[in-house]
């Protein structure tokens, strides 16, 4: 396994991280002991999780928490702040969420379920347009001095929202943000044209979420075949957004990314992972899983080195 760290930051991750967003919505506390566990022994130091993440009261906290017992101390956990409240043109927002008060408790709690009286990577999860940013930061820098999380970080955020993130934490003296954690993947690459090249200039590390579309750059779906069960784009959260992914547009990148794949003996997941890890300012690809032979597939990836011929060749069809 690889290990990079995150932006500027002394703070090391691994390069194929595991998104806990599954747990507690679509496997329970026995089928995340066995993933944490696969993910552990394949080297896998960095969980992704959050509050909301299988409901208001993160069970999906509670269920890592749980999953790791007494091994929490050889891991990195990130968790995020901040309900989704409200939907603009410019994405999602979480009005109020950005307060001491909001903070403070969000924190508390996430620090009990997860059996920890420390946040290695504390994340604002959607902006807050009603609270001044120099107070949100403020407030993180308060608990970075206090022990109880070690670094900050923003997510689904744009480029003008990240350079200001980096101007307020620093003309305050407050301790600076690491990360910035956006979809991004071979299908939806509206990342690159604003918010990764702010945070590649601000020095924040890149994590990219939804790598793997959904499922669909796993190549499970068939175009013109029947939607398969049990995967994320057909049950659960991401049902609504099948449209999304799976359009006329993204049958032809899925296919020309396959067929590239093959001609180097890998899959379109490898690829997928791939091409993510071979981007500026990227230290870990976030990718979830729901059985130990997913995340096998998702670390091997990780392995695949891409050249700079590779990453020109993808872009061209992806584009």
């Amino acid at each position: 396994m690889e290990y990079r760290n995150i932006g500027s930051s002394d703070l090391q991750v691994s390069v194929v991280g595991l998104g806990c967003n599954n747990f507690g919505m679509r496997i329970g506390q026995d089928g995340a002991n066995a993933v944490v566990d696969k993910a552990i022994e394949l080297g896998v130091n960095f969980f992704d999780t959050a509050e909301m993440y299988a409901g208001e009261h993160g069970p999906s906290e509670e269920i890592l928490g749980k999953a790791l017992g007494d091994r929490r101390g050889d891991v990195i956990i990130a968790t995020k702040f901040g309900m989704p409240t409200s939907m603009t043109a410019t994405g999602i927002e979480s009005p109020g969420s950005g307060t001491r008060e909001y903070i403070t408790n969000a924190l508390n709690n996430s620090l009990q379920r997860l059996g920890t009286d420390y946040i290695d990577l504390y994340m604002v999860h959607f902006p807050d347009p009603d609270t001044p940013a120099a107070e949100t930061a403020g407030v993180l820098d308060d608990l970075v001095k206090e022990g109880k999380i070690r670094n900050a970080g923003i997510s689904n955020v744009s480029g003008d929202q990240i350079r200001e993130a980096k101007q307020v934490t620093e003309s305050n003296g407050f301790a600076p943000y690491i990360s910035v954690e956006n979809e991004w993947s071979l299908v939806d690459r509206n990342i690159e044209a604003d918010a990764a090249p702010a945070a590649v200039e601000c020095g924040y590390g890149i994590f990219p979420y939804f790598p793997l579309a959904g499922g669909f750059l796993t190549g499970k779906y068939k175009q013109g075949e029947e939607m398969p069960a049990g995967g994320r784009l057909t049950e659960g959260a991401l049902a609504g957004l099948a449209g999304k992914y799976i359009n006329d547009k993204n049958w032809g990148i899925l296919h020309a990314a396959e067929a590239y794949a093959a001609d180097q003996g890998h899959s379109v997941l490898d690829l997928a992972i791939a091409w993510l890890l071979a981007q500026d300012g990227v230290p870990s690809v976030i990718s979830g899983a729901t059985r130990p032979d997913q995340l096998e597939s998702n670390v091997a990836a990780g392995g695949w080195s891409l050249s700079s011929d590779d990453v020109a060749a993808i872009n061209a069809f992806a584009s």
